[in-house]
């Protein structure tokens, strides 16, 4: 559908895969909280975290990880919706 023009919501959805020392486990888990990203699985070498919102949250959020060591990224690209739209009766 094309928003052109419309005041719309838009999310981007994504799952990432950071590595974590053990000496960093602590400053990962708390740029997690910062950006309230979710974190979805944890391992001893890894932990996988849910991140959604605007792009540039995202974008910022891998740039802030890259120096722990991205393994994985997935992305649902942008989903959106007018603010305008009417509710449907069920």
């Amino acid at each position: 559908q094309d928003f052109a023009g419309q005041d719309v919501i838009a999310r981007d959805l994504m799952l990432i895969s950071v590595s974590t020392p053990p000496e960093k486990r602590a400053e990962i888990l708390a740029l997690i909280e910062m950006f309230r990203g979710k974190v979805v699985d944890i391992a001893q070498k890894f932990v996988m975290v849910e991140v959604s919102g605007p792009e540039s949250k995202i974008e910022a959020f891998i740039d802030a990880c890259r120096p722990y060591g991205v393994k994985n990224v997935v992305r649902t690209g942008t989903v959106a919706m007018s603010r305008n739209a009417k509710k449907q009766a069920d």
